[in-house]
């Protein structure tokens, strides 16, 4: 069964739950116009930078696999083990103790 992308519509419904789980409420901003004084983004704007950001960054990210030398049965288990790519490995070195003074 081949996966299907959400429609824009769809994604706009996760999006606004999201944002309202953290107390963002996209009502208060005009549906379609941005506003001059105080440089604020239309509704409009917002879903779609947020549309286009979750269909071009997030697939690489969940699709991504670690490398593995192992071949075989056991491959798929032993590439569960290796830790993602870290965000900040400057932070996650000094947090674990693999940075020296």
């Amino acid at each position: 069964m081949a996966i299907v992308p959400p429609t824009d519509a769809e994604l706009d419904t996760l999006i606004k739950a999201r944002l309202a789980l953290i107390g963002i409420d996209l009502s208060q901003l005009h549906p379609t116009q941005t506003d001059p004084v105080t440089g604020s983004p239309s509704q409009a704007s917002i879903l779609s930078s947020l549309r286009s950001f979750l269909r071009g960054t997030v697939p690489p990210i969940s699709n991504w696999l670690p490398a593995s030398g192992v071949t075989g049965a056991d491959s798929d288990r032993v590439v569960q083990q290796a830790a993602p790519p870290a965000e900040y490995p400057s932070i996650l070195k000094a947090w674990t103790g693999q940075v020296t003074d």
